[in-house]
Formats: C-alpha cells, structure tokens, sequence
C-alpha cells in the first residue's frame, strides 16, 4: 500500500493535466459497475472515504487532471469548494495502482465548518488590496471574492482581489493576489504571479565567484548564444513568420524596447539573424529555439506535453523594455530584456528552460510562491533549465548546473547561480535551516538545488564543480536523467502547493521507490542527498 501523505498547501493550480471537469457532489452518484475509470474509481473513494479528505457536508469536489505513472499507476487531482466558494489548501491527489485506490495526497490539516457570510464589506476589500500593493502604476484592481483560506491551520473566510500594475523597478508586470480576512479586513496575504528569471534587487547580490504535429518549414537562424540552429517556422505573407507549427504554433516576436505590443519576426528567405544584437532577430532566433528545445524536452523526457501539458506552444517575446537586467514568466507567454545598456539580451537556453519549468510547475503541483515552497518552485526551474541545457547538447553551450553563465549578468563573466555549491553567489542557502521559507525563493532554492546536483553528480570534485555536504558525508550521484525524472515524478504526481522541503524529501523518496523499488540504490542516493543538505 502506497503511505497516505497528509500535507499541509493552498490551492491546486493544476490545469490541463488530461481529465478535467469531473465533479464529486456531496452525494455524488456510484459509478457504475462497468465504469472503472480512473476517476470513477477515485470518485467513489471520496463518497465513501470523506474523513480522508478532510471533508464536510457542505464540500463538493472537481477532478482537475490524471497524471499516469510509468509504474502503471494513477493520480487524479481535485479542487475543492465549500458552499460553493473556491478552497484555498483544499486540493488533494487521490493515488491508484492496479484499479484500486492506495494513498491519497491531502493539503488541507481539517475540515471546514464555518458561516459563508462577511462582516467586512466588499466595497471595503479594494483599499486594502491596494494598500497591500509595494510596486507601482496600478492598472487595475479586481472585484473582490470570497473565498475558503484552508492553507494553514484553521480554516477562514476571506476576500480575494488582484492587483495589477508593474512591481518596483517600473518595468517588471505584477499581477498580486491578495487575501483580506472577510471578519475584520486585516490583510492575510499578498502572492505575486509573475515569476522573473533573478530578483528584481539583483544589485544586492555579493557574487564571490499543439495537439497535432504539422509540416514546417525548416529555417536557419543566427543565435546570439549558440551559434547557428535551425528552426521551425511558418510561410506567410512576408515570407515566413517565426511561428513553430510543431509545437503548438508557438510564436516569437519584437516588443521594440516597450512594454505593450508585440510583432512577430517575418522573414523573406527562412535565414535570421546575423548572431549579434544588431540584428533583432537574432534575440528571436535564441527565444525560439529556447521555447522548441524546452518544449521537447518535457514532451520526450517527460512525457509532458509540452509546457502547458495539453501541446499550446509557448509565445516568446523578446527586446522588452529598456536595459531590463531579467526575463519572466507571466502564466502564459514568455518575456526576455535586452540586459544591460541593452546589449546583452537574456535569451541564454538555461534562462528560457528555467523560465518556461514556471509554466510546468503551475499546471502539476502548483507551488506557491513562498515559504519552502516557493524555493522548491525556483529550484524546479533551475533544474530543469539545466537540463534542458544538457538536453540540448549544443557545443556552444555545453550543459552545466552554472546558472545563467552565458549571459553574463554581472559583466564580470559569473552566472547567477551556482547548483553545486549555492552560496557560491554570496547569498544562496547550501543547507536548509529555520531562515530558509521566509527568504526570497531565488535563494531559499539553494537547498533543491544542492540536493538535486548531489543527487545527480555526487559530492566532492565533479566535472561540473566541487560540491560540499553540510554533514560532511559522502554522496554517490545517480546520474541526471534518473535525477530528473524522480523530480519530475514527485513534481507531477505527489508535490502539492503549499510543499515544504520535509515533504519533498518524503515524495522524492516514494518517486524514486515507484520508479526503481523500494530500497533500491536510486531511493538510498536520495535520503543521501536530502540529509546532506539538512533536510529529514
């Protein structure tokens, strides 16, 4: 039997995961006794397990999405209600094996008993959002909503609205969900997002050191960071438009140093760029192949359909801004700077991968943007914009755990990041301690980051870095591709939004025993790799 994991988290985010829109009533009907679905399986474990879950009389349930193991098992998503209103922390992962229901994955800590009626009016809930909004140019401020906050502890009624604006710099977009208690007004929360590549106060850093595959026209592009690549695109009525038919349609286009529109690159003879910054579509050239390369690697290594999970190709957009030093990811669309005195664009392969991992991880585990959590969703995208570097295999950017190293964010010729050794950087965490969830997740990543290049190279001197333990210990690696797919196997199928670095430890460890058995060489290596960096 699968161990039932009970986990404290927000939201399920998942979308687009394959089943979705199926809804489990208060009552809901047996399924049939030839209907043995996933789902209806699952279905039927609610209705007769609801204590499991936390439940109450007044919940319904929806299943999200259905994740396939490569062991033959099966997870299904839910979200939750209560009197109809969204659950903040009530979503859950019912697990199956063989047709039978043997674990379940429950964010929520207890059932929800509490009155759907405010004592702080809506027409109140706009100044305190707006209030609780750090960035800047508000553009608009959503129509409040209630909603169940059963993240953490006891259960509460509360009002949700969105910010919308730019965040500090003036340039980054911010789109902030905040949270107002629906009794007394008091603010509970603020989420940003919009998740960017670096943290916008980067100068504070002390570094030491589709559905349907379609016929394309293959063209050849000038990249800025790796030389000449041949690329997907589609004829138009200017020639060719950079529009990748295989994947999804993804498209890329020229923002023209603003922060609005964007057009997307054309070309008369399928040849673009010219390798440098002077020619705009070389940046294009480096976006597209980053989003194609990104998009096959979770489709073949993976088995995710692209970034979205249902095969929509990603829209890149590069030359945002004016010397914009990031990239970020806003839900939907990749984004790219020129860096720097607009000269060095942030369209490196690692940036792109780590950037688009924002839009797996939404659509799997939904990591929140805090805490652990938010740690564990930067480190997911370290992990897998490396992998996709090695993926890649391109000579002019040979894979490495160096984070943003073509890029050369700080002009003196040092990446961002460092996975093998974090606080390499001057302010990463190698080892988890109690500061670790309440830092900024590009730091507080440093310990997924540490785990997984143990995990996959090993402690000590590696082609790639010497890496150090906290305990001293030694540490056998794996090797990248089995590193990987037991990130991604916990990731899709056992991560929930509100995961701590403890519980991903324990859903590393049940990925690994699904995917290699229990005991095996590959589960040893992982409680090695956790407890080297702190972690139990």
């Amino acid at each position: 039997m699968r161990r039932l994991v009970a986990v404290s988290g927000a939201a399920c985010l998942a979308v687009g995961l394959g089943v979705v829109g199926t809804t489990v009533g208060t009552a809901g009907a047996a399924p049939s006794a030839d209907d043995r679905s996933p789902v209806a399986i699952a279905n039927q474990y609610i209705d007769d397990h609801r204590g499991v879950i936390k439940g109450s009389g007044a919940d319904d349930y929806r299943a999200v999405g259905t994740i396939a193991g490569a062991d033959g098992t099966k997870h299904i998503r839910y979200e939750r209600t209560y009197h109809g209103l969204p659950v903040l922390g009530g979503d859950f992962i019912v697990h199956q094996a063989s047709g039978e229901v043997d674990g379940v994955s429950v964010a929520q800590s207890r059932s929800i008993d509490l009155s759907t009626t405010p004592d702080f009016a809506r027409s109140e809930v706009r100044a305190v959002a707006r209030d609780a909004f750090d960035g800047k140019d508000i553009s608009r401020v959503s129509k409040p909503k209630l909603v169940v906050d059963a993240r953490y502890g006891a259960p509460q009624l509360a009002w949700t609205s969105v910010v919308k604006g730019f965040a500090s710099d003036g340039q980054t977009p911010s789109l902030v969900t905040v949270l107002v208690d629906a009794k007394n007004g008091d603010l509970l929360d603020s989420e940003e997002s919009v998740t960017t590549w670096a943290p916008l106060d980067l100068d504070s850093q002390g570094s030491t050191a589709g559905d349907e595959t379609q016929a394309a026209d293959v063209g050849t592009g000038q990249s800025i960071y790796l030389g000449q690549v041949n690329i997907d695109t589609t004829p138009g009525g200017a020639g060719f438009d950079m529009i990748d038919p295989v994947r999804g349609n993804g498209t890329t286009c020229d923002m023209n140093n603003g922060q609005f529109s964007c057009t997307t690159f054309t070309d008369a003879d399928n040849a673009w760029g010219d390798g440098t910054q002077a020619d705009r579509a070389s940046a294009g050239v480096d976006a597209h192949y980053g989003a194609a390369l990104t998009y096959d690697y979770f489709t073949n290594q993976h088995g995710w359909n692209g970034v979205f999970g249902d095969g929509t190709g990603v829209p890149s957009r590069v030359h945002y801004g004016q010397a914009y030093v990031n990239a970020f990811w806003d839900g939907s669309q990749m984004t790219y700077g020129d860096g720097e005195g607009n000269a060095r664009p942030l369209v490196s392969l690692d940036v792109a991968g780590h950037e688009m991992a924002h839009g797996v991880t939404e659509h799997t585990a939904g990591l929140e943007y805090s805490g652990d959590a938010g740690g564990l969703n930067e480190a997911t995208s370290d992990i897998f914009g490396s992998m996709v570097e090695f993926y890649a295999n391109n000579a002019a950017d040979p894979g490495d755990y160096d984070i943003g190293e073509k890029i050369d964010i700080f002009g003196t010729g040092e990446p961002l990041r460092y996975m093998y050794q974090p606080s390499l950087d001057g302010i990463s965490y190698d080892c988890w301690d109690p500061s670790v969830p309440g830092s900024d997740p590009h730091y507080s990543s440093g310990v997924g980051n540490h785990f997984f290049f143990l995990l996959a190279e090993g402690s000590g001197d590696t082609p790639y870095g010497t890496s150090p333990t906290c305990d001293g210990s030694t540490v056998t690696g794996i090797g990248r591709d089995k590193a990987a797919q037991i990130w991604f196997t916990a990731l899709s199928q056992y991560m929930t939004s509100t995961e701590t670095y403890s519980e991903a430890r324990a859903h590393t460890v049940q990925a690994a025993t699904d995917l290699y058995g229990a005991g095996s060489p590959e589960v040893q290596a992982v409680e090695a790799a956790w407890t080297a960096v702190s972690v139990s």
